[in-house]
């Protein structure tokens, strides 16, 4: 005769070790008392989770995620060396504001701006200033603000009262500058697109400076076609506006990708610091700066073009520490990223790198202009980035139908159009990091190649819902 401990099991719990049998994490056994439904979404659960089944649920919805590898909407840095992210796992835990009780965090810091002061030709590198950042976005809001106060005092008698600030850009910069703009209340005037000129042109922004102008920002690196606009040519013009007006505007180099590639792969080009016209730079480290994201920088000339009312100065955390971002408490993880970074690759590291980056951008844009049903906008001989559409005598798809069909092989490639006055121009572009190898590129290219023939075939509606576009990411 059996003998039996306990009670006989009921059909409930048969039930219930049937589904543990089938979906050990889902429905793993819980002292807290089980788990017989998925938790709520919009709302804290009654009873908390064991670990293992937490993070069983978040990372398999996290599968329904594109992978990040094949993203070539993204300037986003997709990969980094393990020894990186060992590092970065060691301090995430650190405040980087809290530089008393991290010194050598801080002193990291330093570091990098230090070196991106001497990668940038300051003239003075151990007397510039610059901090880390969240990224370009809030690198740009410090650099605006500094602009806007230093106009605010050489203008003390006009200002509030009857003189409104005013930035002048291209029509293709990046969202953060109208962002900027509408925050801190500040005029955009806009130099439109024009022909096949899609980015700031010198003289035509020159034109829209005045009194009121607070400065002009140019991009190296558009993120429309990866283009660099003409600094230099800028500076010049403002220059000659100086001698026939007396107006001296200064120029900010929003960076945010091709200051980490032009100082490697295209020395001989004037846009940094070597212009005296130019008072603040920013990059993305968190993009060919080569860092996970979460990290960017603001550097100006010198302590002259940051304005000292701008920097605070606290100490109830111990220590007096003087910050001027926009951000008070951030992980310090990016920063030693970042010097890691710098510390691995050197000068030549960054060269081979940023030069691979390019060398597969120009590979893909080649053999794409190659099939014939693409015209090239860009190839991706200045950032690693190319923009094209689709030829002419096109009729079949649009580059929103190509978009949705890369999508569906896991490639993601934005579709979108320009601003004014190019609306009529609708592009594909092609962001190429570090990571994305050759083998990678040639996969793209033939997935690409085998969708010609049915985009070809199928019918052309009548009208096209420019909604259906991609996201645009930056």
């Amino acid at each position: 005769m059996p003998l039996h401990q306990g009670p006989r099991p009921s059909h409930d719990d048969d039930r219930d070790r049937r589904r543990l049998a089938v979906n050990p994490f889902h429905g793993a056994a819980n002292p807290l008392g089980g788990m017989t439904e998925a938790p709520p979404a919009h709302r804290l659960s009654d009873s908390p989770l064991p670990p293992e089944t937490a993070y069983r649920l978040v990372h398999d919805e996290l599968m329904l995620d594109g992978n990040a590898r094949l993203n070539l909407a993204t300037f986003v840095t997709t990969w980094m060396e393990p020894q990186a992210g060992v590092l970065m796992g060691e301090c995430r835990d650190k405040n980087m504001i809290d530089k008393d009780e991290y010194p050598r965090t801080a002193e990291l810091e330093r570091r990098c701006v230090a070196m991106l002061a001497d990668l940038w030709h300051a003239p003075d590198p151990g007397a510039a200033v610059g901090c880390s950042t969240t990224g370009s976005s809030e690198a740009c809001m410090l650099a605006g603000m500094a602009l806007k106060r230093r106009w605010a005092r050489r203008n003390a008698d006009r200002y509030p009262g009857s003189a409104r600030p005013n930035l002048v850009m291209g029509v293709n910069v990046q969202v953060c500058w109208e962002k900027f703009c509408d925050f801190w209340e500040v005029e955009a005037r806009q130099v439109p697109m024009e022909g096949d000129r899609f980015h700031l042109d010198p003289q035509a922004a020159a034109a829209l400076c005045d009194e009121n102008t607070i400065g002009v920002v140019a991009i190296l690196g558009s993120t429309f076609d990866g283009s660099y606009e003409p600094v230099a040519d800028l500076c010049a013009a403002l220059d000659a506006l100086r001698e026939r007006t007396g107006l001296d505007v200064p120029v900010h180099v929003d960076g945010a990708s091709g200051a980490m590639v032009a100082p490697f792969l295209d020395e001989e080009l004037v846009w940094d610091f070597r212009l005296p016209r130019v008072a603040s730079i920013n990059t993305s480290g968190h993009k060919y700066g080569l860092v996970y994201p979460g990290v960017g920088w603001a550097l100006w000339r010198d302590a002259d073009a940051l304005p000292e009312e701008l920097v605070f100065r606290v100490n109830y955390l111990g220590g007096d520490m003087p910050t001027f971002a926009l951000n008070f408490s951030r992980p310090g993880a990016q920063v030693v990223a970042q010097y890691y970074t710098f510390l691995r690759l050197g000068r030549d590291g960054f060269r081979a790198v940023q030069q691979a980056s390019r060398d597969v951008a120009q590979g893909i844009a080649e053999r794409i202009a190659a099939l014939g049903d693409f015209r090239l906008l860009t190839r991706g001989d200045q950032l690693p980035v190319f923009a094209f559409t689709t030829a002419d005598e096109v009729r079949a798809y649009d580059v929103f139908d190509v978009s949705r069909r890369l999508r569906e092989g896991g490639w993601l490639v934005p579709a979108y159009t320009f601003p004014p006055h190019r609306e009529d121009l609708s592009v594909l572009r092609v962001v190429c990091r570090n990571g994305f190898s050759a083998e990678l590129a040639e996969l793209f290219v033939e997935d690409l190649e085998r969708l010609l023939p049915d985009l070809r075939r199928q019918p052309r509606p009548l009208t096209r819902d420019k909604g259906a576009a991609t996201g645009f990411h930056h």
